[in-house]
C-alpha cells in the first residue's frame, strides 16, 4: 500500500454518496507498500480501505482480482470483499483512476512474527490453495521467471551498481541459473504471490485476514510457499534466518497441503526465484520511485542476503529437514 495520488475529503464524500456506508468521519493515507494509492476510510457505519489503482496495475486485471476474492470469501477464507454501491457496481473512477472501496478486516501486521504466527499463516496459505483448486480464471504472472532478466536490464548495470558494487554480475548470473533450472512439471494454480507479513492480519497467534491480492496470478503453486517463506523467515534486513519460524510455516502449510517429493526437491530453486523477483522489483523501485511520493522504499539488499542463504545447498537441505 502507498499514496501516489492525493485525495481530499470532498472527493471521498462524493464517492461515498453512492454507497450505503454512512458519512465520512476520517480519511488517512497509508504509506506502506509500492503499488497503489491506499486510504483508510472511517464512516459513521464502519471502516474501509479505499484503493486507487496506479500505473502498475492494469485495470483489465481487476475483474480477475474481484472474482478471486469472491471465490475465496465464498469458500470461507478470511479475505476482504469489494464493496458494491447501490447499483451493484464495485469498480469506480476517482481522481481519474480506477478505484474500489474494500472491506476493512480487523488484525495487525506483525514485524517480527513468531513460530506460532508463522504456523497459522502456513495453514491459511494451504487453505487458500485448497479453496482455489476449482477456480477457473487465470492471469499470467507478469513478474515470473521470464520477466526477471528484462527487469534487470531495465534497472541497468549502472543502476544496480549504484545500489551495491558487484550486484549487476550477481543478478545476471542468477538469471542464468534460474533459466536453466526452473521446474516445469509442478502443479499450477492461482496464487497470492505476495504474502508478506504486512499482507497478513494477525489476531494474536491466529490469522484474521489475508489482504492485498494485486500480484495474484496463475503460477507454480509451490512458488507461493517459496515467496511466503522468504518473506517470513528472516530478519527484516535479511541477515538472520529464523529456523523456528521456518519450521512453523512449513509445518502449518504441510498440514493442509502435504508436500510431495517433487515439490520438496524444487523448493530450493523456487526459493531462489522468489528472492530474485523481490530483489529486482525493489531495485527498480529504489531507482525509479518519485521523490515526492508518499511511499516507503524498501531495501533491495535484504533480498540479496536471503538469496545468498538459499544458494547454500547445505543450509537449505538442513532447513527442509527441520520440520517435524
Amino acid at each position: 500500500m502507498a499514496v501516489y495520488t492525493q485525495l481530499g475529503p470532498e472527493q471521498v464524500n462524493a464517492l461515498l454518496a453512492h454507497y450505503d456506508v454512512g458519512e465520512l468521519v476520517a480519511l488517512k493515507g497509508i504509506a506502506e507498500g509500492v503499488e497503489n494509492s491506499n486510504f483508510f476510510v472511517q464512516t459513521t457505519q464502519g471502516r474501509f480501505i479505499l484503493t486507487l489503482y496506479e500505473n502498475r496495475v492494469n485495470p483489465d486485471d481487476l475483474p480477475f482480482f474481484y472474482a478471486l476474492l469472491k471465490h475465496l470469501h465464498d469458500a470461507g477464507c478470511k479475505v476482504p470483499q469489494f464493496m458494491a454501491d447501490r447499483k451493484g457496481a464495485w469498480l469506480q473512477t476517482l481522481a481519474g483512476r480506477p478505484a474500489c472501496l474494500i472491506e476493512f478486516l480487523d488484525g495487525v501486521s506483525v514485524t517480527e512474527p513468531s513460530a506460532a504466527q508463522a504456523n497459522s499463516t502456513g495453514a491459511a496459505l494451504g487453505q487458500m490453495h485448497k479453496a482455489l483448486a476449482d477456480f477457473t480464471l487465470s492471469r499470467p504472472n507478469s513478474l515470473g521467471v521470464s520477466a526477471w532478466r528484462p527487469l534487470a536490464m531495465r534497472c541497468t548495470v549502472d543502476g544496480l551498481e549504484a545500489i551495491s558494487e558487484g550486484l549487476s554480475a550477481r543478478v545476471f548470473a542468477e538469471c542464468d541459473y534460474l533459466d536453466a533450472h526452473w521446474p516445469n512439471d509442478l502443479p499450477v494454480a492461482a496464487i497470492h504471490a505476495d504474502l508478506f507479513p504486512d499482507n497478513v492480519l494477525m489476531l494474536g497467534d491466529h490469522v484474521g485476514g489475508l489482504i492485498d491480492f494485486y500480484f495474484a496470478c496463475t503460477e507454480i503453486r509451490a512458488y507461493d510457499l517459496a515467496v511466503t517463506h522468504s518473506a517470513w523467515c528472516f530478519s527484516n534486513d535479511g541477515a538472520v534466518f529464523d529456523a523456528d519460524v521456518s519450521a512453523g510455516l512449513l509445518n502449518g502449510y504441510a498440514d493442509i497441503v502435504p508436500l510431495d517429493a517433487a515439490t520438496r526437491d524444487a523448493l530450493p530453486i523456487l526459493l531462489r526465484g522468489a528472492c530474485l523477483r523481490f530483489l529486482l522489483t525493489r531495485c527498480y523501485d529504489w531507482i525509479n520511485t518519485p521523490a515526492n511520493a508518499l511511499v516507503t522504499r524498501k531495501d533491495p539488499l535484504a533480498f540479496l542476503r536471503r538469496l545468498e542463504f538459499y544458494s547454500d545447498a547445505a543450509a537449505v537441505e538442513n532447513m527442509l529437514r527441520h520440520p517435524a
